[in-house]
């Protein structure tokens, strides 16, 4: 049972590095450390149909959800995860 898969719609590319850009400044990261964004699709009763997961890839490597598809991502949403 595939409980968690990839979205079927492939999101923007320029939306994708937009999304990239407001983490490395939001949370002052330098630009050479990779940052990693899944939109995934969820089927377990009471999760949201689409959550992107954001992991920065340094030594943390602590994932990140947002309960949104990237698309509707938007830059407040990257201020909220700092803040956790």
């Amino acid at each position: 049972m595939d409980l968690f898969s990839k979205g079927k719609s492939k999101a923007n590319p320029e939306k994708i590095k937009q999304i990239k850009n407001w983490i490395y400044q939001v949370f002052e990261i330098d630009e050479q450390i990779i940052i990693s964004l899944n939109q995934l699709q969820c089927t377990e009763p009471g999760c949201p149909p689409l959550e992107t997961v954001i992991v920065i890839m340094d030594e943390s490597r602590q994932p990140y959800k947002i309960h949104k598809s990237i698309a509707e991502i938007e830059r407040e949403d990257i201020l909220k995860l700092q803040q956790r």
